[in-house]
């Protein structure tokens, strides 16, 4: 497969995975605002979406103090920001456009309608009318994409890389979220020993495990309360959660030996190693270690294996 191609499938999966992302966190954060909470907190929810997605200085550029709002606009239709959900939606459909060669006519038209349909919805303004809506109709799409490229695509190296960049930045997106929304805790990343979760942190951990699909999940897997500490395990070393970090970095490992060549054996051993750590690793090592300190360095292998299929495999 020519790089230029393998590089507008990794893109064109990576953008749908985004604003799906963005749309999940956002959607969290609607609802959470709507809680008896200080003015405070408030901007403080809004400034870690920022914050996840490192636009807090775009966002400070354009627009000064922190107003939901214009937060929201931000995030869902600004053209000015290359991650807002709008510019995620055409980003994918250009991608799409460049490669209609080597994907089905189904996903093509899904990722195609996905776009005019944004355009569309924007435009009537359901955004100002019903955000939660958009961010339902978001996920709904994306997956829409996912599914219809399973179930109509050869698996073959088109598929491989789509599914590396569906999974490299659902990872990164796992690894942005938790490290945001852990970093008020003690430096050592625990809860007080022995304290139970207070009632307006319930809302915080439930919001986090909301936002990846991951409330029921929990609920099923420990029947208890919710803990910092197990919320971590969840997302983090759980191979069975599909947004955890085990998850996703099981799957890029697996997709990238299937496109392996000769010049990629560096790249397949960063994988590799970085997949074995999660699937063999303890949380009381990772707490041992420091959590924010932990998810940092974990952030950077993350973008260290995403540049290095880039030089092994993408157009540069």
């Amino acid at each position: 497969m020519l790089s230029r191609t393998a590089d507008h499938l990794f893109w064109m999966a990576r953008y749908t995975e985004r604003a799906e992302n963005t749309a999940r966190m956002l959607d969290v954060q609607v609802q959470t605002v709507l809680l008896p909470q200080a003015a405070e907190d408030t901007r403080l929810g809004w400034a870690g979406l920022l914050g996840i997605s490192e636009l807090i200085g775009d966002y400070t550029r354009q627009h000064g103090a922190i107003d939901p709002e214009r937060v929201l606009d931000f995030m869902v239709r600004d053209p000015a920001n290359p991650s807002s959900i709008l510019s995620c939606l055409r980003a994918a459909r250009e991608n799409a456009r460049a490669v209609r060669g080597a994907i089905t006519t189904e996903v093509w038209e899904t990722v195609n309608q996905t776009w005019l349909e944004a355009q569309r919805l924007m435009a009537d303004g359901l955004c100002d009318q019903d955000p939660a809506q958009i961010f339902e109709w978001v996920k709904h799409r994306s997956h829409l994409s996912r599914g219809v490229t399973s179930g109509t695509m050869l698996q073959d190296e088109a598929y491989h890389f789509l599914r590396i960049g569906t999974f490299l930045e659902r990872a990164d997106n796992t690894a942005r979220l938790l490290d945001v929304k852990f970093h008020a805790l003690p430096a050592d990343g625990r809860a007080t020993s022995g304290s139970k979760v207070p009632e307006n942190d319930f809302y915080h951990w439930s919001g986090v495990l909301r936002s990846v699909s991951g409330f029921e999940v929990y609920r099923k897997v420990y029947r208890d309360v919710i803990t910092p500490e197990r919320v971590a395990a969840l997302l983090i070393l759980r191979p069975d959660m599909p947004r955890s970090l085990a998850a996703c970095l099981r799957e890029v490992d697996a997709h990238l030996r299937a496109v392996a060549h000769p010049q990629s054996g560096e790249t397949l051993r960063r994988s590799g190693l970085l997949n074995a750590q999660l699937q063999f690793g303890r949380l009381d090592d990772i707490m041992a270690t420091g959590l924010h300190a932990y998810l940092t360095h974990l952030l950077e292998r993350i973008n260290d294996l995403g540049a290095g299929i880039s030089r092994d495999f993408l157009a540069l």
